[in-house]
């Protein structure tokens, strides 16, 4: 699939900011929007290598029950959200959507499977792909509806590897997608590094941007892939 990627210079990212998007490594990001809640998704303990940083949020959602990524407990007074359902809370819309459990050495334990959560602000709707590890089917893909940021695996393990990644990413048909879960300087998970994604994509080395910020009007007509820094991995 033949990506591009949106850097921090693009005259397509106004000054008029709607979301915020930063990035912790493994599958956390936060998200904010001035008119609804703060969301941390996946928040991590130190097995994958390195240790979440102190951070506050309305909401934390749980894609399954590991320790990469259900460690609740480190984001405080943040209400939990755990498997499939609709909620709205605060401004935001948010839905969860089961998906079969994970495959892997891991699998005995994560019978309860894997969620992807849809979060739809005001303007802009995210959704964050949790470890899937399968492409999702056509009527799969429909349920999401229309998908502005996608948070997707590439980094192989118990979630998509970078192949996958982009078949995925090609049905969904996102605007702007971020990758997650690969293998950073610290991880000691054994994932595949970002720049195997980035050459599924048609890419080059892509610059990290610290935070990014987007409105709807400044969403691009073709997807943009989006490489985000992992702070504090």
């Amino acid at each position: 699939m033949q990506g591009k990627f949106l850097d921090k210079q693009s005259p397509m990212v106004y000054l008029s900011i709607a979301m915020e998007i930063n990035y912790f490594g493994h599958s956390c990001f936060r998200l904010s929007e001035r008119n609804g809640s703060s969301i941390i998704t996946d928040p991590f303990d130190s097995s994958v290598g390195f240790s979440m940083p102190r951070l506050k949020a309305d909401i934390v959602t749980i894609s399954h029950d590991a320790p990469g990524h259900n460690h609740a407990s480190a984001i405080k007074e943040a209400r939990a959200l755990h498997g499939a359902g609709e909620y709205e809370i605060g401004g935001v819309f948010i839905t969860g959507v089961q998906t079969a459990a994970a495959k892997g050495k891991a699998a005995a334990s994560r019978a309860d499977g894997n969620t992807v959560f849809i979060f739809s602000y005001e303007d802009v709707t995210v959704c964050h792909l949790g470890d899937l590890n399968a492409i999702l089917s056509q009527a799969e893909v429909e349920a999401l509806g229309t998908v502005d940021i996608l948070l997707v695996p590439v980094g192989g393990g118990n979630g998509l590897n970078a192949g996958q990644a982009a078949e995925l990413i090609s049905l969904i048909e996102p605007s702007i997608v971020i990758p997650m879960h690969y293998k950073l300087a610290k991880t000691k998970l054994q994932l595949d590094p970002l720049a195997k994604f980035l050459k599924e994509m048609g890419l080059t080395k892509v610059e990290p941007q610290d935070t990014f910020k987007v409105t709807k009007s400044s969403l691009p007509e073709e997807t943009a892939v989006v490489v985000l820094e992992a702070k504090g991995a």
